[in-house]
């Protein structure tokens, strides 16, 4: 098969595609012809040492959509043959034509749900869902989404219109007519200085960019605004102050590590993957990258040139 190999630490130019030997699944594990690999920001900051050690040569990628074509033993041969989506967990190996996952990983997809779509939301829908449980957004709230036109923030917008509240997108340059297209009320291009006069009386901030568009997003709230903070794509954390929570009885509120463990991983995935199937969530999908063409992806991520989920296809 072919898959993407990295040998150490560096840019998206280290990830080099190559042909490699089969994987064979092990017992508990099947085999996955990939359909589609999703690609993450977390990717790339294990990509550049980020997150820690790495075993080298690694194989990047933790959640593939595809079709089980090969079972390792104690699987139940009903598997075989099934459409299915899985997030790998710390193990990687998703840019590749093939996979492994544990068989406890797999959800099985019914056939209107496309490969793309499930890879878009197994990961980063299942963040999206803890988020959504800390946020508890009403039809009375006034919502400021920041990367509304990434992965998850798209989604966030569709939640927020959903359920009846008001919802402004931030974004820049031609991705505003993807927020405005996925539902919006208003868009606001964050790369302008002056992006935050006169908006005020916000509820809700959901912050996934962190930095100076977090701080600036904090400062629209009104008495008794809410910021949930899930992200900092920015490079740098929001700073909040104890000052700023006092002048409006504010509240801050980290929806990620521990709050989001909390209903346990394969619940939020459960919830997610349902959310899909119903049309809760439609994601929002960049154009496919091809699996050879994985250092692209990385690069148009990191400089934030990719619109929604970035997916890879074999």
């Amino acid at each position: 098969m072919f898959a993407i190999r990295q040998y150490e630490f560096g840019p998206a130019s280290h990830l080099l595609f190559e042909e490699v030997p089969d994987p064979e699944p092990a017992a508990g594990q099947v085999r996955i012809t990939v359909a589609a690999a999703g690609v993450h920001l977390v990717d790339t900051t294990i990509r550049k040492g980020g997150f820690g050690p790495v075993d080298f040569p690694m194989t990047p990628g933790r959640e593939v959509a595809g079709v089980v074509t090969a079972l390792g033993d104690d699987v139940s041969p009903d598997w075989l043959g099934r459409r299915v989506v899985a997030h790998l967990g710390q193990v990687n190996g998703g840019y590749a034509e093939l996979a492994v996952a544990a068989v406890t990983a797999l959800h099985p997809l019914p056939d209107t749900v496309s490969f793309e779509a499930a890879v878009a939301m197994i990961g980063t829908g299942r963040t999206v869902v803890g988020v959504l449980d800390a946020a508890k957004l009403t039809a009375d709230d006034v919502v400021l989404v920041t990367s509304a036109a990434g992965g998850m923030g798209a989604l966030f917008v569709q939640e927020a219109r959903n359920i009846g509240a008001r919802v402004v997108g931030l974004a820049s340059g031609s991705k505003l007519d993807h927020v405005m297209d996925n539902g919006a009320d208003a868009a606001i291009d964050y790369t302008r200085p002056d992006w935050a006069d006169g908006i005020k009386d916000m509820t809700v901030v959901l912050d996934g960019v962190g930095g100076e568009v977090g701080e600036a997003a904090l400062g629209t709230l009104g008495v008794g605004g809410r910021q949930i903070i899930y992200g900092w794509a920015s490079g740098a954390m929001t700073t909040i102050s104890t000052a700023a929570l006092f002048a409006n009885s504010l509240t801050a509120t980290v929806a990620l590590g521990p709050g989001l463990m909390r209903r346990g991983l394969r619940v939020l995935e459960d919830e997610s993957m349902a959310g899909l199937a119903s049309g809760r969530f439609v994601p929002l999908i960049n154009p496919a990258f091809a699996l050879k063409d994985a250092a692209k992806a990385h690069e148009a991520l990191e400089s934030r040139a990719t619109v929604g989920k970035v997916v890879l296809k074999p």
